[in-house]
């Protein structure tokens, strides 16, 4: 891929607005769910399936989105990608029944995948010098800090002024001009097809298991952890996810090359990468019930409170991460990240009932903002080190799934121990907003744990240097050189 420098630092800024508008749907459909409910006549239970149908769908197909971009070219995956999330977003928008808006958000999750897989490993292509790819990677990172942020904010005023139809119609114009740009700046990306058809007893076997953990990990608060329709699940993803590496142990073409684990990078950083998407997801999840359930805060008042987090990521991750990285390589700078986003939880497991945005949240925010955007941008760059251009969709996949289900796991754990805690305490004497602050405040320090792991882990193991694509695992212990475009 060759393009002159303003047209790839413009064709970055394409894909980060695709991509945002991926992330930004993950939470601005949250606010909504009282309108949705009440309109189209949701039962508390089935509710849920707004919310759900999107996550098992976009947690399914990131793996194989990411390699359909390796094999049939990334650009061309990147606009199926955004054609089929706007034309679905065009659907929830005009849906009048339940069926159809679950339907329609079912197809918007599987073109959040390929947007989410592509786009990644489209930065890693055009960006190919240590120090272009740290920058590009930081405005990556402060692009995706403000998504969720963004997305509470527009979703309460959307929702408030206009309906809830908009918070999914505002993606077509967004889409469109993505599509467009995306054509007259991005050259067309050859594909590997030649090379060997698509695996398809691989990626059916591995798109069931995710989905299939997916929504035994989301559900499982409601139905039980020791539910037989739980551990079912749970038994039949960990089957097929076997199933899926016998396959690619002895397929001809497999959809993921088990030797890409081989690299020990790739392989830590997407554990660290499980487990600091775990504590942030439960975090952010928790501290803002925190903020409605015991401080009062209506969903915009709880976006607004965020907003300081938010620029503060975002300034780390563009001004800061990048420095970072190509001075002391990415395990210092991860390591500091991840610790100062310890600290920022462990000021949260200390929230009292009585407490004060400016005393009690603030400050704990602000840290984990920037520990969060001094760590996002070296863990990604680990997670896609050593890898050749022809599998970057690959690797993509993984660190997004690795995300993914690192999230709605430690989501899922937290919640839950903030539950029974909440349930012990309210049943040992405490007031309602007594117990459910204890069981967060037992929770923050949980998450703080998953925080601490990933820290360790990711010292211990990775290594220093700052990686380039397309070099073997053996040139990654040094920081490596620039090389042309």
């Amino acid at each position: 891929m060759s393009l002159d420098d303003r047209k790839r630092w413009l064709a970055l800024l394409v894909l980060c607005l695709g991509d945002l508008m991926i992330v930004l749907d993950s939470t601005i459909v949250n606010v909504a769910l009282p309108s949705i409910r009440e309109d189209l006549g949701f039962s508390a239970e089935s509710l849920a399936w707004v919310v759900n149908a999107y996550l098992l769908t976009f947690g399914g197909f990131l793996l194989l989105g990411g390699r359909l971009g390796d094999l049939y070219g990334q650009r061309r995956l990147f606009l199926a990608g955004i054609t089929l999330f706007t034309v679905a977003s065009l659907a929830c928008g005009l849906a009048t029944s339940q069926e159809f808006l679950v339907g329609a958000r079912a197809v918007q999750g599987v073109g959040g995948a390929i947007v989410a897989a592509v786009a990644l490993s489209l930065i890693m292509t055009l960006f190919t010098s240590p120090a272009e790819r740290a920058k590009a990677m930081g405005i990556f990172g402060f692009v995706l800090s403000g998504g969720g942020t963004i997305g509470v904010l527009l979703g309460g005023v959307l929702t408030d002024v206009l309906s809830w139809h908009w918070i999914f119609l505002v993606n077509l114009p967004v889409g469109i001009a993505v599509f467009a740009l995306t054509l007259s700046l991005l050259p067309s990306t050859p594909g590997q097809e030649a090379l060997g058809r698509l695996d398809i007893a691989g990626a059916v076997t591995v798109t069931a298991s995710l989905m299939l953990a997916v929504y035994a990990i989301v559900n499982g608060n409601d139905t039980g952890w020791t539910s037989a329709r739980t551990l079912g699940l749970l038994g039949a993803a960990v089957a097929l996810l076997a199933a899926f590496l016998a396959i690619e142990a002895k397929v001809r073409a497999p959809l993921v090359p088990l030797r890409l684990f081989r690299s020990r990078n790739i392989a830590t950083s997407n554990v660290v990468g499980v487990l600091m998407a775990g504590g942030m997801f439960a975090w952010f999840f928790l501290s803002a019930l925190y903020l409605q359930l015991i401080l009062g805060y209506s969903p915009l008042e709880v976006g607004l409170a965020y907003l300081p987090s938010t620029v503060i990521w975002g300034a780390s991750s563009l001004l800061l991460s990048d420095r970072l990285v190509m001075r002391f390589g990415i395990k210092v700078p991860l390591v500091a990240g991840l610790s100062l986003m310890v600290a920022g939880l462990l000021l949260f497991a200390r929230v009292p009932v009585d407490g004060n945005v400016f005393v009690d949240v603030l400050p704990g925010s602000i840290v984990l903002g920037l520990g969060a955007g001094i760590a996002f941008n070296p863990i990604l760059l680990a997670a896609m080190s050593g890898v050749a251009p022809t599998e970057s969709g690959l690797a993509s996949g993984v660190v997004n799934t690795a995300f993914m289900m690192g999230g709605a796991l430690g989501l899922a754990v937290l919640a839950s121990l903030a539950a029974a805690r909440t349930d012990a305490l309210a049943a040992s004497g405490d007031g309602r907003l007594e117990a459910l602050t204890g069981g967060y405040q037992a929770a923050f320090l949980a998450g703080a744990l998953f925080l601490v792991a990933a820290a360790v882990i990711g010292g211990a193991l990775l290594r220093a240097g700052v990686p380039a694509a397309g070099h073997e695992e053996e040139a990654i212990g040094a920081p490596a050189t620039e090389s042309e475009l």
